[in-house]
């Protein structure tokens, strides 16, 4: 009956938002979401671009704004990273690698054994193309872990704040990928 429980809440992300949005390169991201009875505010925006792709726009959401990105990656709150695509099709492969790249920089080459074996099951969540309007959603619950909603479906969960942290380090870590969609996520137009 928890699994059930779980899957409603994660539902209720998809669906909830307030009336007023952000606007990131013609993509709506809702001001609010609700996560598990937890009420998440738009603490920033970006656009994640390749060389000069936009592959996606980005929200993230916290129970309360923020600017200090290692308050942030250290809590253990609920908390959610949107990413609504805006390029058509980014195939399973490029997110994995994307994925790896991003962890080898927050976790380093030596990570243990049991984060690689939480990579491989999260990498697993993977397994098709990225389409534009697309939305996947990255929802952190203590006690439960990372969760994966792609269109409003759960394709799994990831238990473990060391996971969240990592995971959340890609784009709000010392090392984020994008240094431009990191200041904009926490706010620093």
């Amino acid at each position: 009956m928890e699994l059930k429980k779980v899957i409603m809440a994660l539902f209720m992300v998809c669906m909830a938002g307030s009336a007023q949005a952000a606007d990131v390169d013609g993509v709506r991201l809702p001001d609010t979401l609700t996560v598990d009875g937890a009420n998440l505010i738009l603490n920033g925006t970006g656009l994640r671009k390749k060389l000069i792709i936009k592959v996606y726009a980005a929200g993230l959401y916290l129970t309360e704004k923020d600017r200090n990105f290692q308050t942030i990656v250290d809590a253990d709150k609920p908390m959610a990273i949107r990413m609504h695509f805006i390029y058509d099709g980014v195939s399973p492969k490029q997110l994995i690698e994307t994925w790896n790249e991003g962890f080898a920089v927050t976790m380093g080459e030596n990570a243990p054994a049991p984060f690689k074996e939480k990579v491989a099951s999260f990498n697993s969540f993977f397994t098709k193309e990225a389409k534009k309007d697309d939305r996947y959603d990255l929802i952190y619950l203590p006690a439960k872990g990372v969760s994966l909603v792609i269109n409003e479906k759960l394709s799994g969960t990831i238990p473990g704040l060391d996971f969240k942290k990592a995971l959340f380090a890609i784009w709000l870590g010392e090392k984020a990928a994008n240094k431009a969609l990191k200041k904009s996520l926490l706010g620093e137009y």
